[in-house]
């Protein structure tokens, strides 16, 4: 990382369907020293770095509500903004699934906005046609669908750090392939050769941070190798990343039930990255899922 870049303010451009957290987001990121400011129309992004005594790093919430915003005006916009001297602009897309969206409608009783007449189904498949492009080009990809506010703002404060450090932050995750890959992940490894836990009576009701489980899983002859391959490679990679000016990377680690292997090879990678030094958080899909269910 150059001085240069340490030095330059961040622009972070928030967008993603209405109803995934654009509004949570833009919070944590005020709260995290950015100058926070929603709705903006797309002709005026330029203009506020013109404007004097501007100092501070930006979070733009981009709406696609606004008369000017197409998915050609944000990519523009951002090119515009990477060629100004001392800028960093990045694109912070909030992604939810359709399901997820259609409950939170529900709950709150609002209308879509792209909808207003018709079903919050037809606003949100208009809308997500739309931010496809967007959410390709994002440099931080979030889903929403499995997090609560609190986990949401753990998340933004893992990839954007005060005064505009672009530090890389890794975050390690465990999930159930039962319920797919998860989102917004950049490498993932299958545990479901290890040995499982799951057919062991007195196992089955534990998860992979009990001891028992981690003993019983570690016993596998696989998985010292296994374990110490995917930190070599991790190792090998995130220097390389970070060389680029990636901000963040996530590493998930997926079995059948995303509640023994997974975990226990997460817990473990997440350990190991720290140890070296790294920043690191750790998500268990499965289990953070569960947890939420009994809660209700």
């Amino acid at each position: 990382m150059t001085g240069d870049q340490q030095s330059a303010r961040r622009l972070v451009l928030v967008t993603g369907p209405s109803g995934a957290g654009r509004s949570s987001a833009l919070k944590v990121l005020e709260d995290a020293g950015f100058e926070s400011i929603d709705n903006l129309p797309l002709r005026m992004v330029g203009a506020l770095f013109d404007a004097s005594g501007l100092d501070r790093s930006l979070a733009l919430g981009i709406d696609p509500r606004n008369r000017d915003f197409s998915t050609n005006a944000v990519m523009d916009a951002l090119g515009r903004l990477g060629a100004m001297p001392g800028i960093v602009p990045e694109l912070l897309y909030l992604d939810c699934t359709t399901d997820v969206l259609l409950r939170r409608y529900s709950e709150t009783r609002r209308r879509h906005p792209l909808a207003p007449d018709d079903r919050p189904q037809a606003g949100i498949r208009r809308e997500l046609e739309m931010l496809g492009p967007l959410r390709s080009r994002a440099d931080v990809l979030i889903d929403t669908s499995d997090l609560n506010v609190h986990q949401l703002r753990e998340e933004i404060e893992q990839w954007f750090t005060p005064d505009g450090q672009r530090e890389l932050s890794v975050s390690v995750q465990s999930f159930s392939y039962k319920r797919g890959l998860p989102r917004s992940v950049d490498m993932v490894y299958d545990c479901r050769f290890l040995t499982n836990p799951y057919w062991e009576p007195e196992l089955r009701p534990l998860n992979g941070t009990d001891e028992a489980v981690a003993r019983h899983v570690r016993s596998d002859p696989r998985f010292a190798p296994f374990a110490e391959k995917t930190l070599e490679l991790s190792r090998f990679l995130l220097p390389a990343y970070r060389e680029e000016g990636k901000s963040y990377l996530s590493i998930a680690f997926g079995c059948t039930g995303g509640q023994h292997r997974s975990v226990v090879m997460a817990e473990l990678h997440a350990l190991r990255l720290a140890e070296h030094g790294w920043q690191v958080s750790i998500r268990h899909r499965e289990l953070d899922l569960r947890r939420k269910e009994e809660e209700a």
